[in-house]
């Protein structure tokens, strides 16, 4: 069972599609439901994560620098496979404790983008562990967390918008290089965006294109929109890719992706969700 101080947070983690306050608000976090070492039971924490491109993230146990590991840490040494909540997908995945070099390249890039990694690292004589949660792929679509088509898309695209959010707060606090963190952000973000408008394209534009014809134009608009987005994101990939480039030229590309992607996003909503309902409607 979570403690007492885990509940209220698990509780409007769910509630919320992954948003909520307190503590934790504006954070990137994940609940992790491991399987205890001891009671082979399911203990679900909040956990702070970082991007880490691909099919990936990663968490530190720091435990505020506490002495020791904290209990999930040792629950998943013990039992690799473990549950990851988004807000909006959940998904099995396997944890790698990264060791040596892969390690301390993760934990420089965690310090670089919040120094109090360093400071509970310098309250403990312990290594603080730095866990790769690698998702593990199944056949099918994805587990979304929303109970209608209508619901799944608005969640996904309030994802996007929440990640865009804090990339765009971290820049304001980028110094005069682009750290490594980052730019596995910014890298992560894209990735994500070219797979699910990808997605849309093969799986959603197609059904609805049979069975709202009169969305065509619509899908015509939108379709040509990801091809606008999908230019920003290379070039914003090109700009982070650059080991010289300039933080303020980057964040510049990142507000054009923004003012870009939240024009299309609302009218994909306006145009889709209702359909998308009203189909929604008829199943039950």
């Amino acid at each position: 069972m979570p403690n007492d101080f885990n509940v209220p947070v698990i509780e409007e983690f769910r509630a919320n599609a992954g948003q909520v306050g307190g503590y934790f608000e504006g954070a990137r976090l994940i609940l992790l439901t491991t399987t205890g070492a001891r009671s082979g039971k399911p203990h679900t924490t909040p956990v702070g994560y970082y991007p880490d491109g691909g099919e990936s993230v990663l968490v530190i146990a720091s435990a505020g620098g506490a002495p020791t590991h904290p209990a999930w840490f040792h629950n998943l040494v013990a039992h690799p496979q473990v549950t990851v909540e988004t807000g909006v997908f959940t998904y099995e995945a396997k944890a790698e404790v990264l060791s040596g070099a892969a390690r301390d390249k993760a934990f420089a890039r965690a310090v670089e983008a919040d120094a109090g990694w360093a400071e509970y690292q310098a309250k403990t004589t312990r290594v603080i562990p730095v866990v790769a949660l690698h998702e593990i792929a199944v056949d099918g679509p994805p587990n979304v967390n929303a109970s209608s088509m209508g619901e799944a898309l608005k969640a996904i695209h309030d994802a996007f918008r929440r990640e865009l959010a804090l990339i765009r707060k971290e820049f304001t606090t980028a110094g005069a290089t682009l750290g490594a963190q980052l730019r596995v952000n910014c890298l992560t973000l894209c990735a994500g965006l070219h797979n699910h408008h990808t997605g849309e394209e093969h799986g959603i534009f197609k059904f609805l294109a049979d069975s709202h014809p009169q969305l065509a134009p619509a899908l015509d608009r939108l379709r040509e929109e990801h091809g606008r987005i999908a230019a920003l994101t290379a070039e914003l990939k090109r700009i982070v890719g650059d080991g010289s480039a300039d933080p303020q030229h980057a964040r510049r590309e990142v507000e054009r992706l923004t003012a870009e992607l939240e024009a299309h996003l609302t009218y994909e909503e306006e145009q889709l969700i209702p359909a998308l309902d009203a189909l929604a409607g008829l199943t039950h």
